[in-house]
């Protein structure tokens, strides 16, 4: 039985890809139509379009439509969920590390 992804799980699978991140990257300086954000991609639209539909799938973007036109904007909020998940991984090993640095400056005597 399938399950439901988690969304941090669909945060990362939406970054996960570079065209998707680029996209992000573009986004992040103001909205955009579908077309400007293909634009700069070699791949005919229908792909491009599914490249949007998994980030907006995974909260990274939302789209209004007015008339034909789609615009895009990014929602920086969303990108908090994979920041949380990295900074507790990195506490963590670096936590570890640490113990370990100090287990090797000072040995136990046997």
């Amino acid at each position: 039985m399938p399950t439901l992804a988690e969304p941090i799980d669909l945060v990362f699978r939406a970054i996960s890809d570079p065209t998707r991140r680029r996209v992000l990257e573009r986004l992040s300086r103001s909205p955009a139509s579908v077309s400007e954000l293909a634009e700069p991609f070699d791949m005919a639209l229908p792909s491009f379009v599914a490249h949007l539909r998994s980030l907006e799938e995974s909260g990274l973007v939302r789209s209004t439509k007015a008339g034909r036109v789609r615009t895009y904007q990014i929602v920086p909020k969303r990108l908090s969920l994979a920041e949380g998940w990295l900074a507790r991984q990195r506490n963590h090993w670096e936590s570890r590390l640490d113990r370990l640095d100090e287990y090797l400056a000072n040995p136990k005597e046997k």
